[in-house]
């Protein structure tokens, strides 16, 4: 399965040691079956349902007699996954099924705690990094990673009935939601909302400096390239005349060497900075997941950190593969 649906994640997966590499496939197994139910397979509320009792069955140590369920069980009892972050994940699956509508900000924040939120926690779980100033930092980067994302895509998204963008804002400025998604044509005043949704992005990016600063220095390079890869995609928007519509916008592989060296020379000089802005209410739910479940786990020596932190680079190549692999699917389909 991994093989076969990207080459680059299982070529990259061949250098993790061999625990880790089989919670990676485990927990990418996972997410893509659950993927293909609600996206493909003619998904709907019943899909969602079935992939919650396998979740039950896996943290209850019973797992479905499939591959993927067997291994996701080991995987979650030997790093301490909170189910709170794969429920997560579901529910921003059902929520795309069931085509919800986002009406403020605060349910396009809530729609990213689960898709990219729940992801941040789990890469400060496999950091280690489980104090609540911590963790509520990780979220703050997985939720503006996700509006980098819905800024990126308003077209396509538009093209397929979805649409992700307050809609609050899309009225402010004169747009009927549900005529743009009929014929998204691009212009001015649906600038001036993408424009506004990155800006919220921005501050989202600004807060999770802080607690990047505060890692191990072996983990912050990755952390960093990861940030500012995704803020490069919003810069990058902006330069273009912040046109999501009628093209997408993607970062060159020569700007992502000239990016990934700053993430090197801001690990090396970041300053340390306030963490202790409260966590987003909306992602307040994952932040107390993982403190409850780092409960579980004995003080990580140094072999194990070292182990962390190649998983946690597996991480951000396993949720950008997956992210990139589902808009293909929605557009096939």
């Amino acid at each position: 399965m991994i093989r076969g649906g990207s080459r680059s994640f299982y070529t990259a997966s061949l250098f993790l040691p061999d625990e880790v590499r089989e919670a990676a496939y485990a927990l990418y197994g996972f997410c893509r079956l659950s993927d293909d139910a609600v996206d493909v397979e003619g998904g709907d509320a019943d899909a969602v349902t079935r992939l919650r009792e396998r979740l039950d069955r896996i943290y209850a140590g019973d797992p479905a007699p499939e591959p993927v369920d067997r291994a996701l069980t080991d995987a979650t009892q030997q790093f301490a996954i909170p189910k709170a972050l794969m429920e997560a994940l579901l529910e921003g699956l059902e929520w795309d099924a069931e085509g919800r509508v986002y009406e403020t900000l605060s349910e396009v924040h809530a729609y990213g705690a689960r898709v990219a939120g729940a992801v941040g926690g789990m890469m400060a779980a496999l950091m280690g990094a489980r104090t609540p100033d911590l963790i509520a930092r990780a979220c703050d980067l997985g939720v503006a990673m996700q509006l980098t994302n819905i800024a990126r895509d308003v077209g396509e998204d538009a093209r397929i009935g979805r649409l992700y963008l307050p809609r609050t804002w899309l009225r402010e400025v004169g747009i009927d939601p549900e005529a743009f998604i009929a014929n998204p044509v691009f212009g001015p005043e649906i600038a001036s909302v993408v424009a506004r949704l990155l800006r919220c992005a921005d501050d989202l990016y600004r807060r999770a400096d802080g607690g990047i600063s505060r890692l191990d220095p072996a983990f912050r390079p990755a952390i960093f390239a990861a940030r500012h890869l995704y803020a490069e995609i919003g810069a990058l928007l902006e330069r273009r005349g912040l046109d999501s519509v009628s093209r997408r916008t993607s970062v060159s592989a020569g700007r992502k060497i000239w990016l990934l060296t700053r993430a090197v020379n801001s690990a090396a000089r970041s300053p340390a900075t306030d963490i202790t802005t409260p966590a987003l209410p909306e992602t307040q739910f994952l932040v107390d997941a993982v403190v409850r479940e780092s409960t579980r786990l004995p003080p990580a020596r140094d072999g194990e950190q070292r182990g962390l932190r190649r998983d946690l680079i597996w991480t951000i190549d396993l949720f950008t593969t997956l992210e990139d692999r589902r808009r293909v699917l929605r557009s096939a389909s």
